[in-house]
């Protein structure tokens, strides 16, 4: 309420902005440290966390600095490179190979089994992300890059994707719930994520069931990190015969709508968990008592022109790129399954294009439950009441997309 009524915002004392370049390591670094030393003449600085991707690294060195709780200084470099995860977490690593900078055309790109995935070691979002077919493929790829990015090219896991979202205090586990996915991979080279449940129900893959292994695994990961203080977002698959890999780990709250999930799915929000752990205060999260979901609507390349949701009271909300986003009411246990929002998070006039990055999606709705099949069921009626209205480009003519 507070921060749709914009008395949050007046809270806030100065706002300093840090420049930097996705694809290059460590660049936003420099901007952190010189808002860090003109601050720390002005205020008392009490607690750090990184909300973005690109300011993890920063945020654990300002914690060292200021002796702060932080993830540590091993945590909040490697969880910033996925070859560095290759490395210290190698026994959840798929078959992979770092291409640095200068040597893509000496790198043996035979030496990882095909299909395989290449992707930036730095980015986030699916961003630059594209499965390959054969060496040939990667090579041609390679040039797409820019000359100075790292490159990490890996055997494609075949397999259900799952992220586990971690609360850790002292170098304890707190809270670790897990989110099952869906993303686009089954019908392009990219790996955009479409859907996520929390938390994951009894899914079991080639007889293992998912939830435990993937939850003893990440146990195993925080604590090859030396993970201290801090919330991870660590992603998995599972292949049929039950083996789980490691695809990346994250120092900061997940990302898309998971933290609003997991508002509607313990009936009560994440966020003041993370920052009590930043300002070690004790933290404690309850258990989920329902199912949620977030669905991520595919479209036909064109214009935007409106989004219309056939639904009795329900109406979409316009976000935009950088809105705040709705807070969602949550249901209780035993309420009927429940659509409880549609966001938009582009503008109208906005270009629709392929499903590339996460950047690409525009249309969203939340579920709760309390079963999986309860919310599969009311996806579906959801699905065909959610109509995106855009025209192709460079014409007069409407198309009208209903996502099914």
């Amino acid at each position: 309420m507070l921060a749709e009524s914009g008395e949050l915002a007046g809270l806030v004392g100065e706002v300093a902005y840090v420049s930097g370049e996705m694809d290059t390591e460590s660049s936003f670094t420099p901007g952190a440290f010189a808002a860090l030393e003109r601050w720390r003449d002005e205020y008392r600085i009490v607690g750090v966390f990184a909300m973005e991707e690109m300011l993890v690294e920063p945020a654990g060195l300002v914690c060292d600095v200021l002796g702060l709780p932080s993830p540590g200084l091993r945590a909040s470099r490697v969880c910033r490179s996925k070859y560095l995860q290759r490395s210290y977490i190698h026994g959840y690593r798929p078959r992979s190979l770092t291409i640095a900078p200068g040597t893509r055309g000496a790198v043996e790109l035979d030496a990882v089994h095909y299909p395989a995935v290449l992707k930036p070691a730095a980015r986030h979002a699916s961003s630059g992300v594209i499965a390959c077919a054969t060496a040939d493929e990667v090579a041609r790829s390679l040039s797409d890059y820019p000359a100075h990015e790292t490159l990490l090219l890996e055997h494609q896991i075949d397999g259900p994707e799952f992220s586990v979202e971690s609360l850790v205090q002292d170098g304890r586990i707190v809270f670790a719930s897990v989110t099952e996915k869906r993303t686009t991979e089954g019908g392009s080279r990219s790996f955009v994520e479409l859907c996520h449940t929390v938390p994951a129900g009894d899914v079991r893959v080639g007889g293992t069931g998912v939830v435990e292994a993937v939850l003893d695994a990440n146990r195993d990961v925080l604590e090859a990190l030396d993970y201290q203080d801090g919330i991870t977002h660590s992603e998995w698959r599972v292949t049929e015969d039950g083996e789980v890999y490691l695809m990346e780990i994250a120092s900061r709250t997940p990302g898309d709508g998971i933290t609003l999930l997991y508002a509607l799915a313990c009936g009560e929000p994440l966020e003041p968990q993370v920052i009590r752990i930043a300002l070690g205060e004790r933290a404690e999260l309850a258990a989920p008592r329902r199912y949620a979901r977030q669905v991520y609507l595919d479209h036909a390349p064109g214009v935007l022109r409106d989004v219309v949701v056939d639904w009795p009271g329900v109406q979409p909300t316009w976000v935009g790129p950088t809105q705040m986003w709705p807070t969602l009411p949550p249901g209780a246990p035993g309420d009927p399954a429940t659509l409880r929002g549609v966001l938009v998070l582009a503008e109208r006039g906005t270009e629709l294009r392929k499903l590339r990055s996460s950047d690409d999606r525009v249309v969203t709705f939340f579920l709760d439950a309390d079963t999986p099949a309860e919310l599969d069921e009311l996806e579906s009626v959801v699905r065909r009441a959610v109509h995106i209205i855009a025209e192709p480009a460079h014409s007069d003519r409407v198309l009208e997309t209903v996502p099914c």
